[in-house]
């Protein structure tokens, strides 16, 4: 699925979870935020589709989704983007007893 419309599928989703997204221009990197008991997510209209997709998908990752329905195909990219951000141990940053 291309990272339009995927970013349109996901801004549905953050949407049906209660927050409002707005694009503005900026030095920032995007998060989510309540401000004045609105619930937003900010993205950067300077940046990529590509980079909105993998914040979007790590925000609905760290919310209650599963009460909405998802789409297939959706949720499988989901799915993928999720697994493609998830920590990888390192061996050389791991403590021992040593």
């Amino acid at each position: 699925m291309k990272a339009d419309k995927l970013l349109l599928e996901f801004e549905e989703i953050v949407s049906q979870l209660g927050y409002r997204i707005r694009k503005e221009r900026g030095n920032f990197r995007g998060a989510n935020c309540v401000l004045e008991g609105d619930k937003l997510i900010m993205l950067n209209k300077n940046q990529p589709a590509e980079i909105h997709v993998g914040l979007l998908a790590r925000f609905i990752e760290g919310h209650d989704y599963n009460s909405i329905f998802i789409k297939p195909a959706v949720r499988k990219e989901l799915e993928k983007i999720w697994d493609l951000q998830a920590p990888r141990k390192d061996p050389e940053l791991e403590f021992t007893d040593d």
